[in-house]
């Protein structure tokens, strides 16, 4: 009885749920799990499409956005339209501060370093490296109507650029939270350097380090390719490096990277995460971020990867 009657109300409250909406899994950040009952039940979103204001191909508003090289706020002007997103250092500033291209931006929902339950990371290329954003907004409800309307900008760009995909294909390639964050301890290629704390982010194929959680920077980027092509992690060290806890390596073809885990269950979580990216067949979009990842150098260029230690 008590699942037919689920099955009705399901029915019933969810009749109209657009494919761009990232309805909540267990342990998915807390406001899409809270704004997804509200937008059920008390705005009744899936039974009105009218009140689905995120399906638009535009949206402007302020979110609060963290300065760069502080820990404070402000407000900022932001937009959406087309294939770009545009923030603004000014009220009146007719030219944006930035212009950020969809197809190249990567969404966090609220990860938990943000200590803002309302927030999104926002990261892109800039000049060969990755540059994060920091925004929040006081209300839930508004973050998740930015989430969800770039979310729909993408989708419906994504649909017009590959016709014969289905929007279920490719609603997996709109946003995804980080597979991982956290501290590790990472050496450099010399035997005599020190192993040093770094804050790690698994964003795709794309392992970052940073000194701080908040950097608007990372120190490093490595690409992760396919196991196929000489891409594989272990546990331990190389012959001639020094071992330091639950130490485990990340081997690519250019370079063999240390890293060591406060305690060895983090170490298996953290290569179980590297493995399934190692293991997933590279798209065509992969293979444009090793492109964007190369940094130039005089006279040559170097894959793998911007390393500063």
């Amino acid at each position: 009885m008590e699942e037919m009657g689920n099955e009705k109300a399901k029915q019933k409250y969810e009749q109209h749920v657009p494919p761009c909406y990232r309805v909540p899994k267990p342990g998915d950040p807390p406001v899409l799990q809270e704004q997804w009952v509200r937008a059920k039940y008390e705005r009744q979103e899936f039974i009105h499409v009218d009140k689905q204001t995120y399906i638009t191909n535009e949206i402007e508003g302020r979110l609060m956005k963290k300065a760069r090289d502080e820990n404070k706020y402000y407000e900022r002007k932001f937009s959406v339209s087309e294939n770009s997103l545009k923030y603004y250092n000014k009220e009146n500033s007719k030219e944006p501060k930035v212009t950020i291209t969809l197809s190249e931006l990567s969404i966090c929902l609220a990860p938990p370093k943000m200590k803002q339950n309302n927030g999104m990371q926002l990261s892109y290329m800039c000049d060969g490296s990755t540059r994060h954003i920091y925004v929040y907004h006081a209300q839930g409800e508004t973050i998740i109507h930015w989430y969800m309307a770039i979310r729909n900008i993408k989708l419906n760009r994504l649909l017009v650029a590959y016709p014969s995909a289905t929007p279920e294909e490719v609603v997996p390639y709109l946003t995804n939270d980080f597979a991982m964050e956290g501290w590790l301890s990472k050496t450099g290629p010399s035997e005599r350097d020190a192993y040093r704390k770094r804050w790690f982010t698994l964003d795709d194929r794309k392992l970052m380090y940073h000194e701080n959680p908040m950097d608007p920077y990372p120190r490093g980027e490595i690409f992760l390719g396919h196991k196929d092509d000489n891409y594989s992690v272990k546990e331990g060290v190389p012959r001639g490096c020094k071992d330091h806890d639950c130490a485990f390596s990340l081997v690519t073809p250019d370079r063999t990277f240390v890293m060591s885990a406060p305690t060895c269950e983090e170490r298996a979580q953290w290569m179980k995460a590297i493995n399934t990216v190692l293991e997933r067949p590279l798209r065509p979009q992969d293979n444009q971020m090793a492109v964007n990842l190369v940094r130039k150098k005089p006279g040559k260029f170097s894959l793998d990867i911007f390393s500063l230690g």
